[in-house]
């Protein structure tokens, strides 16, 4: 199996692989990085760069082809999953860390605690919206906590404010939409924001560190996490025999 880390997660917010890594071993998973790991071409896609888009999936493709890929990134997942079969014509054998996370706790090979404070969920687009994928993260958050789920969820959450070009394109308005969903995740008191794209975690720990939160408590700000950091952090032994 192929671990693809994604441009953003390996570039910038690298505590991600480094946490699903630490899972992959802890479950005795047989994988591999890529050294020279290119880009699933997604966010070319989403900006207009078709030309440009096509030319790095060709070349992706070829180093992944025949093998599993496991993705940490939503907008990964989709790109591999939808838009490799309809633009190139090929099949890529995807898989996003929820579900891998999800099928390791149902089969017992990794063991969480069950004590961790309360989560909010946010649904990143490109799974939830677009893949229809709703439950499985949920299911992985209550093997470790109670979830308080925000007023706007699934298929009704509001975005991050970076997807589709538009973090670079306007800037402000991404920071606006992704201030007012961490005032969205901080009203419902949790301790902690889980979410499952790289893109999401970058610009709502931005819009946090730019507006703040919390403004009505005295408390430290909410931590905003990858679904990987916050399992491994619940993790209590490592594989059963």
């Amino acid at each position: 199996m192929i671990y693809f880390r994604g441009c953003l997660s390996r570039e910038k917010l690298k505590e991600i692989p480094r946490a699903t890594e630490k899972l992959l071993e802890i479950a005795r998973i047989d994988y591999r990085v890529l050294e020279d790991e290119g880009c699933c071409g997604s966010v070319l896609l989403r900006t207009g760069f078709m030309d440009d888009a096509l030319e790095i999936m060709e070349d992706t493709y070829e180093d992944v082809k025949g093998e599993r890929v496991l993705v940490s990134c939503a907008g990964c997942y989709m790109t591999f999953k939808e838009d490799y079969p309809v633009l190139l014509g090929k099949k890529v054998d995807v898989i996003h860390t929820s579900h891998l996370f999800w099928e390791l706790l149902k089969n017992d090979k990794i063991s969480p605690s069950l004590d961790l404070d309360a989560v909010t969920y946010h649904d990143p687009c490109h799974l939830g919206r677009h893949m229809g994928e709703y439950e499985t993260p949920r299911q992985v958050i209550k093997y470790l906590s109670k979830i308080i789920e925000m007023d706007s969820n699934r298929a009704n959450s509001r975005c991050c404010g970076a997807g589709g070009g538009v973090r670079s394109g306007f800037p402000d308005l991404s920071s606006e939409i992704a201030r007012m969903r961490v005032e969205d995740a901080v009203k419902t008191g949790a301790r902690h924001l889980v979410t499952c794209c790289p893109f999401c975690i970058h610009n709502l720990k931005s819009a946090q560190e730019s507006h703040g939160t919390r403004e009505d408590r005295n408390d430290e700000d909410m931590d905003i996490l990858d679904l990987s950091q916050f399992l491994l952090l619940g993790l209590k032994k490592e594989v059963k025999q």
